[in-house]
């Protein structure tokens, strides 16, 4: 049975530099999507995506319906900050992607890929967990945001390792304040300490596109899918995300402007929700680590005062992301997978509810708490 997908991303730095990276829109997942049908329900899928883009017509920029119409501060405290007429146009757009429709979707740090390049060399072994050692340093930079190791990985390559172990040994230190807290993450620093020595420096750092891609060609194979044809949105001359699914080995892939795409425009616009709701949940997670002090960071309780409408649409989203073409490569992420866990952990949280009264019997306050347990 031969069918039909797309792909789109969103979050895409096109160069890794230190300008990418302190920038005040910076965010570090880089976020792809595919959605994709059998080619006998084109006309069933193209018909209602049509009428949505027909009933928020208004939203348009340049006649097309784009995921930049979705305003993150309108996610500030997630579906909880939708009002009335807002929350509406996402009932429509989640209601889009039915069982009919498959998706797949990849959430890969930025950091990540750097780190990965940096230690290329350094492999797993009986002694050594090299992975959990990436994954250590992927999150600390990211959650501490430590300036010189991270001009190091951009302006001074060679004294990344250097400005790592003082940043280490100085959190260690830190975290000594709050030990019960902070005890795994000193040893794990502790541990990185003993084995980094020296690393292989990349003589430039661009990004990867394969890793989404290998996860949707695993995804293919999971579903005993053969006879596709994958279209990607038309990027330029240079066509790098083309190039980088057909080394995979994905075949049939073509490029194709999203203005003559209903396929690509769904992909934008689910992405598109995926990310202002993970980006969201991320800047709420972060902590202020500039003052020194050690504590755990919890979600405003106001993520939780919801109104009926508002857990509704967790719950369809819910059935869309973790119910619905339920495989394994559905969704994909590297070593650091932190923020993905906390997005599908926030739907599979909020789906335990049956109304809004579980929510307020079961004490407002405390849902952050019960929250972090659960992730």
């Amino acid at each position: 049975m031969k069918h039909v997908f797309f792909y789109d991303e969103t979050e895409h730095s096109r160069k890794i530099n230190y300008e990418t990276v302190t920038a005040t829109n910076y965010h570090d997942n880089f976020i792809t999507g595919i959605v994709g049908w059998k080619i006998e329900e084109n006309k069933y899928v193209s018909d209602r995506y049509v009428a949505f883009e027909s009933k928020y017509d208004y939203r348009k920029k340049d006649g097309e319906l784009k995921s930049q119409t979705m305003k993150t501060k309108d996610f500030r405290l997630g579906f909880a900050s939708l009002n009335s007429h807002t929350i509406g146009f996402y009932e429509d757009l989640i209601s889009l992607f039915d069982k009919k429709v498959i998706i797949y979707f990849s959430v890969s740090s930025k950091i990540e890929y750097i780190i990965s390049q940096l230690f290329i060399n350094y492999h797993n072994s009986v002694l050594v967990n090299i992975d959990f050692m990436k994954y250590s340093i992927i999150k600390a930079i990211n959650v501490y945001q430590p300036k010189k190791v991270i001009e190091a990985i951009y302006k001074e390559p060679k004294l990344f390792v250097k400005e790592l172990c003082s940043f280490l040994k100085e959190r260690i230190i830190i975290n000594q304040s709050n030990n019960i807290l902070k005890e795994k993450e000193n040893t794990a620093f502790q541990q990185i300490l003993i084995l980094l020595n020296d690393t292989e420096v990349p003589k430039k750092l661009d990004w990867s596109y394969f890793a989404s891609f290998d996860g949707f060609e695993k995804l293919l194979t999971e579903m005993n899918i053969e006879d596709y044809k994958l279209i990607i949105d038309r990027e330029g001359k240079k066509s790098h995300t083309l190039n980088s699914a057909i080394e995979v080995g994905l075949k049939n892939v073509i490029e194709e402007d999203s203005k003559n795409c209903i396929g690509i425009r769904m992909a934008d616009m689910l992405i598109g929700l995926i990310s202002r709701l993970m980006q969201s949940l991320k800047v709420s997670l972060r902590g202020d680590y500039k003052t020194g002090r050690v504590k755990k960071i919890l979600l405003d309780s106001g993520w939780f005062a919801l109104n009926q409408r508002q857990l509704d649409l967790y719950k369809k989203f819910y059935r869309v992301i973790c119910v619905n073409n339920n495989y394994w490569y559905k969704a994909y992420a590297g070593i650091y997978s932190d923020d993905l866990i906390a997005f599908i952990g926030l739907l599979q949280f909020m789906n335990r509810f049956k109304n809004i009264d579980d929510i307020k019997n079961t004490n407002l306050k405390m849902q952050p708490e019960y929250y972090n347990d659960f992730v």
